[in-house]
Order: structure tokens, then sequence, then C-alpha cells
């Protein structure tokens, strides 16, 4: 692989606004993605659907909840690529959307839904920094959701206001704070850490929602900030829209 190719991991990219994700920037932007999946065999089958059209990809094994996994990955990455240019931070649950905590405790809830959501994404950018540091323009977008904006959620005019989501928005409150603090520690090497709300995206963890967005659509915001130029925006939280408040 030619050193000038852009290197960019996607978690959660096997399916919905991931994939499309890892789509766009491997076709439009003829970036080499890895496709980052829980499941092996999800990761492999889209793997094969973009090779299939002649796009530059690869896929690892990737669990946020597993440390093994996360550890296994970056050190897949390391060697295969040595730097690693762009992280997208797709991959998220929200058990309390679909009901499915109905059978969990609240530790349980809050405790698998931080894993996921923070806990996960946190030690996975750790390990890539000295990774992303290597990148002539290191990039991480942190998708994120205005259900975790602090702004939003005191509004009462805010159309989820008061919805009972409270360990999602939680978390991508959490999230948000996460991407702050990696944005000071990438700014000596002139990283650029940003987050985007997709919007309300018709994927599994919505239910395919057909009032949901089609994840094509959903990943537009998300690759633009992905392929930011050197000196781009850094520390900026934005949707399709424009900006959205911290």
């Amino acid at each position: 692989m030619a050193s000038q190719t852009t290197i960019a991991l996607i978690t959660g990219a096997n399916g919905g606004i991931g994939k499309a994700i890892a789509t766009i920037l491997a076709e439009r932007h003829g970036y080499h993605v890895i496709i980052g999946s829980r499941n092996e065999k999800n990761g492999i089958d889209a793997l094969n659907e973009l090779k299939d059209r002649g796009l530059s990809a690869s896929a690892v094994q990737l669990d946020l909840t597993s440390d093994e996994s996360i550890y296994a990955a970056v050190e897949k990455i390391k060697k295969e690529y040595g730097r690693l240019d762009v992280l997208v931070h797709n991959a998220a649950v929200n058990l309390e959307n679909l009901g499915d905590h109905a059978d969990l405790s609240t530790r349980e809830l809050y405790t698998r839904t931080l894993q996921a959501n923070v806990v996960g994404p946190a030690i996975l950018t750790d390990l890539c920094l000295p990774l992303l540091e290597r990148a002539d323009v290191p990039r991480i977008v942190f998708v994120s959701s205005r259900q975790g904006s602090m702004q939003h959620n005191l509004d009462r005019s805010f159309p989820t206001y008061g919805v009972p989501m409270p360990a999602y928005k939680a978390s991508k409150a959490g999230l948000n704070a996460l991407a702050i603090s990696y944005m000071t520690k990438l700014e000596s090497v002139g990283g650029m850490v940003n987050v985007v709300c997709p919007g309300f995206v018709s994927t599994k963890m919505a239910g395919f929602d057909p009032q949901g967005r089609p994840p094509e659509v959903a990943a537009e915001k998300v690759v633009e900030i992905a392929t930011l130029a050197k000196g781009g925006p850094t520390g900026i939280f934005v949707d399709a829209d424009g900006p959205v408040p911290w």
C-alpha cells in the first residue's frame, strides 16, 4: 500500500451508518478503510462488499467491551500500517431505546452502556494515539448525539426533553467530554478532534424506524469532518444544520 494512502479506522462499520461512512471514505476520497466490527463474520461480509466494488479496505475484529479485543486490533493496525490517519468512533449501544434493558438493574444498565459508549472508546483512543501522532493530519471523529447536549437536555422545548434515556444521554455527554480531552492531547501535533451528531438514523439501534434518515445521508457530515484538511477546525460539535450546543 502506498505510504500516502490515508488510513481510517471506523468502529461499528459492518452495517448502518458506520458502513456508509466507510464506503464513502473509500469510494469518494480514496481512503483505505479498516472495518471495525464486534462480530468478525459481519465485518468480513462488509469488507467483501467493499472489495467487490474495487474499494481499498480491510477488517479487524473490535469489541469495545473487551480490552483483549481492543489491544489485538490496535496491534494489528500497528503491524500492518504503522500509523493511523483517521479514527471514527461510530460504534455505540442504546439499550433503553428498544427496551432491551427491562431485565437489567440500574447498575447493569449504566455499566453496559458506558462500557460500550465511553470506556471502550477511551481505551481505543489511548492505544491509537501513538499511531495518530505519526500521521501528517491526525483526525478523530466522535459520532455523538444531541441527547448528550447539556443545553438541549435543559431546554423544555427540545423534542426529546424528559424522554427517559438517562444511561444513553449520560454516555453521550461523557463521550463529548472525552472528545474535548483528546482534542487537547493532539493539539501539539496539529490534530483535529471533533464531534458529529448524525441525527435520527434508520438503523438497527433505532429499530429501522422509517422516519429516520437513511444511513448514507446521515454519514455525509461525519465524512465531511473526517476529511478535513490540515489546519481545519478542532473542538467543534456539529450536525448537518451546523453547530450543536455542548
